[in-house]
């Protein structure tokens, strides 16, 4: 197998990343928007390569660069080929961007509006928003399969966190309900007491799925953060935890009142609206300042 080194730009301004579309390169990435960056040349600092491509194909001038994640990906053109990806969290001073031949359109867009298909499976991958996974088929032979979880029209989106200061400590849940467009429907959630974080994540997805039901919703493509819950809701993962159980089962009896719901993990970075919401009810409850009191969500 070939391996390939490359390095990708999560460019922020505000709560948005710049995103580029593609104007050149083979037709399962033409036309689609991807991460600034690009291969790292031979003697090439990662670095030094993500300046020069930031500058030649957007004219942007980083002030800080700061690793964020170094993934892998297998591209499904070339099964033989992973992609090692260096990822940074990148600032610009100027964000007017100017483009190179190599793309023809620059848009900043906000984690909720990204739309799966318009972007190509590498950046989907980079940006947390599907997952690539190698399968068997029959005749035993592996596979590429990108899972895009592509919300539509009639399938809401639906986010909830769960956190604890002090793990366990005074905890909260909440969730935020949004339409397949990014619009935020409503948000809300509720102080729990003295939990730990693993049973305020499942707090915010029984809250979550209570209140979609209540507001008729029946298709949801729900998003996470807790890696090891979406798992243990598909079913990969048991619950082990005897102090889950009953939420757990509280979950599994309201996903059968549901016609469709996906299960999709996302970074931290793309559930932000739920876990400011926690954070909101948790500071409401936090005791005076005379009273030390861990200020980390976990």
């Amino acid at each position: 197998m070939k391996q390939r080194t490359a390095v990708r730009a999560l460019v922020r301004k505000h709560d948005q990343t710049l995103l580029l579309r593609r104007a050149n390169g083979r037709e399962s990435i033409l036309g689609k928007f991807e991460l600034p960056g690009g291969k790292i040349d031979y003697h090439e600092q990662p670095e030094d390569a993500l300046r020069r491509y930031l500058a030649k194909d957007a004219g942007l001038v980083p002030l800080s660069m700061q690793l964020f994640d170094v993934i892998t990906y297998i591209d499904s053109d070339d099964p033989e080929l992973q992609y090692v990806f260096i990822v940074y969290l990148v600032n610009v001073e100027d964000a007017r961007v100017t483009l190179s031949d190599n793309y023809d359109k620059a848009i900043w867009q906000s984690k909720s509006k990204i739309q799966h298909r318009e972007i190509t499976e590498s950046s989907q991958v980079l940006l947390g928003l599907s997952e690539q996974k190698i399968v068997t088929d029959e005749s035993g032979e592996h596979q590429l399969q990108i899972d895009e979880n592509i919300a539509t029209e009639d399938r809401m989106i639906l986010y909830s966190d769960g956190g604890s200061r002090g793990n366990p400590g005074i905890s909260a849940a909440a969730y935020v309900v949004e339409s397949a467009t990014g619009d935020v429907i409503e948000k809300g959630g509720q102080f729990l007491g003295i939990t730990t974080s693993y049973q305020a994540e499942y707090h915010g997805l029984l809250l979550g799925l209570e209140r979609a039901l209540e507001l008729g919703y029946k298709r949801l493509e729900y998003r996470l953060d807790s890696l090891m819950v979406v798992n243990q809701m598909k079913g990969i993962y048991t619950v082990k935890n005897r102090e889950l159980w009953p939420i757990n089962e509280r979950v599994i009896d309201l996903l059968t009142q549901f016609e469709d719901v996906r299960f999709v993990h996302v970074r931290r970075e793309f559930n932000t609206l739920a876990d400011a919401e926690v954070n909101r009810i948790l500071d409401m409850h936090a005791k005076p300042s005379g009273h030390s009191e861990e200020n980390t969500v976990y």
